[in-house]
């Protein structure tokens, strides 16, 4: 047996190398964001115990709100019946959307296409 904690990671990447991340707000249960994490990111996520992600259009890592100080604070991670999809429940510091909306999923689409 391994003595690395860190080896049930692996598990999660036997699909792709890019991990979608649900991210959803403890006391309301809003989605508040999808992201993608990468062995790297989900590793520094579990070490932190605040979000890591893998920024594809920036081809780098990225710590949610460390330049905005609007940090997501884990509360639960939890795997699909898959393996291949997070779940992550955080106390979340501020909006969490870059657009300074509190949630990205901002955008009603469903209503606007039925009663546009």
């Amino acid at each position: 047996m391994s003595d690395n904690k860190f080896d049930f990671i692996e598990d999660y990447f036997q699909k792709a190398d890019l991990l979608p991340a649900i991210v959803q707000e403890k006391d309301t249960n809003e989605v508040l964001m999808l992201a993608y994490m990468n062995r790297e990111s989900m590793r520094k996520t579990f070490e932190t115990g605040y979000t890591w992600f893998y920024s594809r259009s920036r081809q780098e890592l990225w710590n949610k709100g460390a330049t905005s100080g609007h940090l997501q604070k884990i509360v639960d991670i939890k795997g699909d019946c898959d393996k291949d999809t997070l779940l992550v429940i955080v106390e979340q510091t501020g909006p969490a959307c870059h657009t300074g909306s509190h949630s990205c999923f901002f955008n009603h689409i469903w209503e606007e296409y039925h009663n546009g």
